[in-house]
């Protein structure tokens, strides 16, 4: 009998005692045992608080990503290994894609929000703080990684997803990872995690894997530790009282199963696109996965006069699902993770039907493909009806964690609002509407109450991720017995694994702290124009000082008549009464412009485009007869990584354009971003 090995310290150790047995779901036969009886938890925090953490710090966000790239990209390569290992979850090739490829996807698009980060080890995080009048005591956020281990306790629904989506976060964040999947399903973590480690692409002690129990590990955290857990509420609720966790104030990231729904809108005909779409929703999400997923729908919402309809049409639907072996072709809907997984959901069943009715599907009575319902973990989609949600209470407490969903009456969007609050907070609710009133009410009513909310009609459903999806850039996670916490969430993610903290200082303390140039901070002048500059020698607080220009009355009125702009500000005398402005002024877009003339160097070099304006404010009017000038400042730098091999090196530079007038008043500001070539070509 293969033993799963556990990764710990950077070395494969498989855990005393004779452990748990893992069974195949499809045939019930043995396949593994898994234990981690007798690690040395204490040993696994150390060595990824004093190995792991240290490497991944001294790597910028840019670096980070590019590793977790090549991760995605090794983990592409060995992906039909793990599709084979993963038929034993019970998981058809669709499951699986969702599980394998979905997780990876998560690589990737961690990879991809490196640029929304610094090349830094740290970020700043929101706007420079004022404090001071004078303008020489100012306040910045600033987030640094965590100088603990994230440590991720996951379910068994997505034994590869689980891990993925969690570590690409902390990793991106620079902060190690323990991952303890769910025993029945480790067989298929361990595959990935062996691909993994041998890649060798993470620095050691970037990530551990614990096949088995946690042991005292949750007793040894410190406040730098951030703890995610998936599973049930109950289980969640115990982790996170633990006394060492209170002690310490460990963040605590829960996501819990939730009674999610979806409703159909009053304004949904048979007739409609829209009615499709949505008996389509309620059985992928009834089916995938066998039912198994923390986004599944269990609670359906229909209009009172449609309920007949519905239920007659998702039968029909649910009718064509064959079910058996997920090596099978033939197959839509797999085996559940484990007998033991079939008994609960049954057990759930028959306490909801106690105050509901079983409409389509049998315990015991339904076919098989290729699969014997005595050996494997096999149960048929069950879709129940309860007349009166606003009575019965049970149906929006109990959750039936497999191919269930409770189908129930109401009459108007508000009492939709109501009977979807009374799932007391989920992780995704969905309304199928085309009426955009009642979207707007629908949304803003219960939104309180979920952490997604999928709104899907005609024009999104061929490109919708659908209502079961979570996504890497959007939050994941939901409020009450959903958890009330947030995964993912792209750069909202990244931050759970990071430490704010607010800086006060003088802006030239502030400027030399985060490598950005903050107003009053002192400006370096030299004699060599700085679009003269190559990337690298340009330098933060670089400032050109530039000669002036005044502004004329045909300035204003040629750059009306160049671009059209006949607005009356700039171009009516007589309009002016009750106004901001005394007498035609200056188009913005012209100061800006007549700026640029100022500090642009005609002759050609390392600047090798205008990238954008960011940030562009006008301040004071600028009026016929005054004198405008400009200091450019290097604000920032941002490298740029190379696509191709015959591409040009390069990278983003920031200046910030202050435009002031005769009397050093600042009429305009903005942040100007070029394209600059590197002199290095072989960076």
């Amino acid at each position: 009998m293969n033993k799963l090995a556990n990764y710990v310290t950077g070395e494969w150790i498989t855990g005393d005692g004779e452990g748990q047995l893992l069974y195949d779901a499809v045939n019930g036969d043995a396949i593994a045992v898994a234990t981690a009886n007798g690690l040395d938890f204490e040993g696994m925090l150390r060595y990824a608080r004093e190995v792991g953490g240290p490497a991944l710090r001294k790597m910028t966000f840019h670096e980070r990503g590019r590793m977790l790239r090549a991760l995605a990209l090794h983990l592409t390569e060995k992906k039909e290994q793990f599709y084979t290992i993963s038929y034993h979850t019970g998981a058809t090739r669709l499951d699986s894609w969702i599980d394998i490829e979905g997780g990876i996807g998560n690589l990737f698009a961690n990879a991809s929000l490196r640029r929304k980060f610094p090349n830094e080890t740290f970020c700043l995080d929101g706007e420079l703080t004022k404090i001071s009048k004078g303008g020489t005591f100012n306040g910045q956020h600033i987030l640094v990684p965590k100088e603990g281990v994230a440590i991720h306790i996951n379910a068994y629904n997505f034994p590869v997803w689980g891990m993925l989506e969690k570590i690409a976060v902390n990793l991106l964040a620079g902060v190690p990872a323990i991952v303890k999947p769910a025993t029945v399903t480790s067989y298929l973590t361990e595959a990935v995690v062996k691909e993994i480690a041998a890649s060798n692409i993470l620095p050691k002690g970037s990530l551990q894997l614990i096949c088995g129990s946690t042991g005292n590990l949750l007793d040894l955290v410190t406040s730098q530790d951030v703890i995610t857990f998936t599973g049930s509420a109950s289980t969640g609720l115990m982790l996170k009282s633990k006394k060492r966790i209170l002690e310490e104030s460990v963040p605590f990231n829960m996501e819990a199963d939730s009674l999610n729904c979806i409703v159909l809108g009053n304004d949904v005909t048979p007739a409609m696109p829209e009615w499709n779409i949505f008996l389509k929703e309620i059985r992928k999400e009834m089916t995938i996965k066998a039912g198994q997923k923390c986004t599944a729908i269990r609670r359906i919402f229909v209009p009172e006069n449609k309920i007949e309809d519905v239920y007659i049409a998702l039968g029909n639907m649910l009718g064509e699902t064959t079910i058996g072996n997920p090596a099978n072709d033939k197959v839509r809907m797999g085996a559940l993770a484990s007998k033991g997984q079939v008994e609960e959901v049954k057990q759930h069943v028959t306490e909801l039907l106690q105050s509901s009715k079983l409409i389509y599907g049998d315990f015991e009575n339904f076919d098989l493909i290729d699969a014997d319902k005595t050996k494997g973990a096999f149960l048929s989609p069950l879709l129940l009806l309860n007349e009166e949600p606003f009575k019965n209470e049970s149906v929006h407490s109990i959750e039936a964690f497999g191919p269930v969903s409770t189908l129930m009456p109401y009459t108007t969007t508000t009492d939709a609002v109501q009977l979807a609050k009374m799932g007391k907070g989920s992780l995704v609710c969905s309304i199928v509407t085309n009426n955009r009133q009642i979207a707007r009410d629908f949304v803003l009513g219960a939104a309180t109450h979920h952490g997604r909310i999928l709104v899907l009609n005609n024009e999104c459903a061929k490109e919708s991720t659908g209502h079961g999806s979570p996504l890497p850039m959007l939050v994941h996670g939901g409020p009450g017995r959903a958890g009330g916490g947030e995964e993912m969430g792209g750069v909202r993610g990244v931050k759970h694994y990071m430490q704010r903290v607010a800086l006060q200082g003088s802006p030239a303390m502030l400027t030399a702290i985060t490598n950005i140039y903050q107003p009053g901070a002192p400006q370096k002048e030299e004699d060599k124009h700085p679009f003269r500059k190559h990337f690298e020698e340009l330098q933060i607080g670089d400032t050109l000082v530039t000669a002036k220009r005044t502004i004329t009355e045909a300035d204003i009125s040629n750059f009306a008549n160049l671009s059209w702009d006949h607005f009356y500000a700039h171009t009516d005398h007589t309009s002016l009464t009750n106004t901001l402005f005394d007498k035609p002024v200056a188009h913005g877009y012209f100061v800006l412009s007549a700026a640029a003339g100022l500090f642009v160097e005609a002759k050609k070099g390392p600047v090798l485009l205008n990238y954008g304006i960011d940030e562009l404010r006008f301040t004071k009017p600028v009026y016929a007869g005054n004198t405008i000038g400009v200091r450019l400042t290097v604000k920032e730098k941002i490298e740029q990584e190379r696509r191709e091999e015959n591409e040009i090196a390069k990278g983003i530079v920031k200046w910030y354009v202050e435009i002031y007038d005769e009397t050093d008043e600042t009429v305009a500001v903005a942040t100007i971003l070029t394209m600059v070539k590197k002199a290095d070509q072989t960076i």
